[in-house]
């Protein structure tokens, strides 16, 4: 039995079973992200000592009946946006590049509760702003099916980590795709929840009110299983929801008969790329095939939900990036002249330049004169957005859309022109605008052999429906494979 190759839960059932060991699990991914870190760079930081220390607290754990759950034993890759006590938690960025936690994010609570274990950090675009990871500080992630290209972003690290064999698991984390854009090039699941379900409590924020921690795995099943151990209300977070219905794995049956599904026609319009559209085109005969009721409809404003989501996200980024000041923590510049040249100072040289463009926007949007023009014009059409999902939610279960508009570009193609990267998140931004869940699955490959992830799109806190959609969509397109077993890694 090859361990790497056994899902999540396979994996944890293994374990429990006594036929897998946990230190045994731990080893695969280690030497996995030894193999593979020169050329994929998923990760900013693995702590051997640190994971072989938690290896014997979960062994012990399993043994006394302390960790019971679905995915006790199993290793985890954690973006390094969420904080983790005592390990550098950096956001990809110089400007943190020596911060380490006094305390847990809740999430990584979550983790350890249900006797994971941390493998480690992993890269990203700088503070979560990019969709390709390669505005990180600390060097550029690459696709496991293709090392000339992207694994996209910003949660481009931890996709490419499950992708690439090093880790079973991964959490990302969703701000207008972050996790399902880079689910979808990199050939893995990846799941945004409805906002408020999980707590964002300890992750670093880029845009308070569309920022989501979420799962990524190698299948539904695990992505569920993972979705459900992270989810939960929390006091210390003031957007967390209570909710009763948290049971998300007793979703993973049945099948798409009667399943009504709504395609919006602004996505297949202009600007998709053929291959992905010849994806959709497949993966709809397929859902018909099984009984699903699968239509186009106008869902509306999509050509503002880029507008929109830019102006919101690059204003409260520009907020929650005031308190990066080179005082309390993270780097401060070696020479300056007084407290405000010393601010400008540690900014201007710990910043990125992305970083930089989306304060400078944010600001601009929020000062005098502009903000009634832009940020209250911005939000209004926020909620109008929502009206428009709300009115197809009364007619479909789910709306099926691509995840991005095309496959994984080449390394460097995309930051020549920050604007066509921008425009990359189309089809996703508009379910953060909305608080909407939604799951990318993998559905083929284009012509290249790179793969295309399609996402089904959720009403609010029916995330049993898309996940038993994508569950039953996956039983019948059958195995897809990691990168790593493609290339036979």
């Amino acid at each position: 039995m090859d361990l790497k190759d056994l899902s999540a839960l396979e994996l944890s059932t293994a374990i429990k079973k006594g036929e897998a060991g946990v230190e045994e699990a731990v080893k695969v991914s280690l030497e996995q992200i030894k193999k593979s870190e020169d050329t994929v760079h998923a990760f900013l930081e693995t702590d051997e000592e640190k994971v072989y220390q938690r290896v014997k607290e979960v062994e012990a754990g399993i043994a006394s009946g302390k960790y019971s759950g679905p995915l006790a034993g199993v290793p985890i890759a954690v973006k390094d946006n969420i904080c983790t006590k005592g390990r550098k938690t950096t956001c990809a960025s110089k400007i943190l590049g020596n911060f380490v936690p006094p305390y847990d994010a809740e999430a990584v609570k979550k983790l350890e509760e249900a006797g994971m274990i941390i493998l480690g950090k992993t890269n990203m675009d700088e503070f979560a702003m990019g969709s390709t990871s390669e505005t990180s500080a600390f060097g550029i992630t690459t696709n496991p099916w293709d090392q000339t290209k992207v694994p996209g972003g910003s949660s481009g690290g931890s996709c490419a980590a499950v992708a690439a064999g090093e880790a079973f698991l991964a959490l990302g984390s969703d701000t207008g795709g972050s996790i399902r854009q880079p689910s979808s090039y990199c050939g893995v699941v990846g799941m945004k929840p409805t906002y408020g379900t999980v707590s964002r409590y300890g992750l670093i924020a880029y845009a308070s009110s569309l920022d989501q921690i979420g799962p990524v795995a190698k299948n539904v099943s695990d992505c569920t299983a993972l979705l459900e151990a992270i989810s939960g209300y929390d006091k210390k977070d003031s957007t967390s929801i209570e909710r009763n219905d948290l049971n998300f794995t007793e979703a993973l049956n049945g099948d798409l008969n009667g399943v009504r599904v709504g395609i919006p026609t602004e996505y297949l319009s202009e600007g998709l790329d053929e291959d992905v559209k010849k994806t959709l085109q497949e993966t709809v005969e397929l859902m018909r095939a099984n009984g699903a009721v699968v239509e186009e409809f106008s869902l509306g404003l999509v050509d503002y939900v880029i507008p929109a989501y830019y102006i919101i996200a690059s204003a409260e980024a520009s907020s929650n990036l005031a308190r990066f000041d080179g005082v309390k923590y993270g780097y401060r510049a070696g020479e300056f002249e007084g407290l405000h040249d010393m601010y400008k100072k540690s900014r201007a040289q710990g910043f990125g330049e992305e970083v930089k463009r989306r304060i400078l926007l944010g600001s601009f949007v929020l000062s005098s004169g502009y903000y009634d023009a832009y940020y209250l014009k911005a939000l209004k059409v926020k909620a109008m957005i929502k009206k428009a999902f709300d009115d197809a939610f009364a007619k479909y279960d789910m709306i099926l859309a691509p995840a991005a508009p095309s496959t994984a570009p080449k390394v460097g193609s995309s930051l020549q022109d920050p604007l066509k990267m921008y425009l990359s998140d189309v089809y996703t931004a508009g379910v953060n605008l909305a608080g909407l869940p939604a799951i990318s699955v993998p559905a083929g490959k284009d012509r290249n052999g790179m793969p295309v992830g399609l996402q089904f799109i959720g009403d609010c806190f029916k995330e049993k429906k898309i996940i038993q959609a994508a569950y039953a969509y996956e039983k019948i397109r059958g195995a897809f494979p990691m990168a790593y077993q493609k290339e036979g890694k």
